[in-house]
């Protein structure tokens, strides 16, 4: 590797330099201060564990996004984090004794072998917030309502739209269907690509019969406002139960939703296909118009605890910090004070009270005239008997 590679960052992995740095943080303290007087309690589980931890219960989708490693004293296979939702759920099922409700947050690193878009980091920082041991659509509302809470507490307040689905509806069309694995993967994929044509011809070489074909058909065309669900009730009037229930799910949480948050658009995709391995009802979210990705999702994953040994009903969301500090609207850089060096008495005693007051204050080093260029607008200037701040007369240079 040449001299000048050794310093570059590997593909999608990024860095918080000042002043961002400090947005980030100050967003962190905010968000988790707000689950807080939710009540949720913040857990720190460790970057790295044994691998089977890691992945149980979450299927495929997160060995593939998982780095490996040898745990050099015991000889066994360690995986940098993916997700930490795995955790959280192990942190419930054996780390704790709560018998009811568990609320638990969480803000770490993770580490992905690939991004999840093009927009995405390889190491997020993974805000997220959840309920364990409650099945009802009480808990799904609570998370629902605490993802938008935080994406007002970014500034996020206009043309917020909120995407909600169903995996029940997919899966219990497609099994009715009686499809084959390949046959599974393929109309999959085809549905993931929204290739109406290409399915059509697919579906039609099956000879699965009018009624299950029209249904497999409709999915990938069942997205849009309210009116999705009426259209769903008549297009897949010949499901089963599963279908049925999982649809009047989506009512009736809508309907709440919609008298909390009259102000969040929704919208409906009943072929939601994301988290296929992991969540078992209702998966959601939230998008905003200044940024192409969802900007925080989640669903509910009952079974993420069998693995673990306690069948415990789940349910949360997660987004990324950093996507959140770099689309939101009033996290502000904090400018500071430059003090002169020296140790007079009364210049220390005016920057200590300075601090105190929550005010920044950074102590110019003898001989560094540039000192404070990037984060100090003001300085600190002895005026006759008295300290005084006043303007500093250079142009800041604020890089984000």
């Amino acid at each position: 590797m040449a001299l000048a590679e050794r310093w570059l960052l590997p593909d999608g992995v990024k860095e918080i330099l000042p002043p961002k740095a400090r947005q980030v943080e100050v967003l962190r303290r905010r968000l988790l201060d707000l689950y807080d007087n939710w009540g949720y309690e913040q857990v720190i589980p460790p970057l790295v564990e044994h691998l089977e931890s890691l992945l149980t219960g979450v299927g495929k989708d997160l060995d593939i996004n998982t780095y490996k490693l040898v745990d050099q004293k015991s000889g066994q296979t360690l995986g940098l984090r993916a997700d930490i939702t795995p955790q959280v759920a192990r942190i419930d099922a054996h780390r704790m004794t709560v018998q009811g409700a568990n609320r638990l947050c969480y803000c770490g690193s993770v580490v992905h072998t690939l991004a999840e878009n093009m927009l995405a980091s390889r190491n997020p920082l993974q805000l997220g917030a959840e309920i364990y041991g409650h099945a009802g659509i009480e808990s799904d509302v609570e998370v629902i309502s605490l993802m938008l809470e935080t994406l007002f507490a970014c500034g996020l307040k206009d043309e917020l739209s909120l995407d909600l689905g169903h995996v029940d509806v997919y899966r219990a069309v497609v099994e009715q269907a009686g499809l084959s694995v390949d046959q599974s993967k393929q109309y999959h994929e085809l549905v993931q690509r929204k290739a109406l044509a290409d399915l059509s011809e697919f579906v039609g070489s099956l000879d699965l019969g009018q009624q299950i074909s029209a249904m497999l058909l409709a999915l990938p065309r069942l997205n849009g406002g309210i009116e999705v669900l009426d259209n769903a009730t008549n297009q897949l009037s010949g499901a089963t139960n599963d279908v049925k229930a999982a649809l009047a799910y989506l009512v009736k949480l809508a309907g709440i939703i919609n008298q909390r948050y009259p102000e969040v658009d929704l919208y409906f995709d009943l072929a939601e296909l994301r988290g296929a391995n992991y969540h078992t009802g209702v998966v959601f979210s939230a998008l905003s118009p200044i940024f192409a990705q969802a900007v925080a999702k989640g669903g509910r994953y009952d079974g993420i605890g069998k693995d673990f040994g306690r069948t415990r009903p789940a349910t949360g969301f997660s987004a990324d910090l950093a996507t959140l500090c770099d689309i939101s609207e009033d996290i502000q850089a904090k400018y500071g004070v430059l003090a002169p060096a020296g140790e007079d008495a009364s210049l220390l005693q005016e920057i200590a009270k300075l601090r105190a007051q929550g005010v920044r204050v950074m102590q110019q080093l003898p001989g560094d005239d540039h000192e404070g260029e990037l984060l100090c607008d003001r300085k600190l200037e002895k005026q006759a008997d008295s300290w005084v701040i006043i303007p500093r007369d250079h142009n800041l240079k604020l890089k984000n």
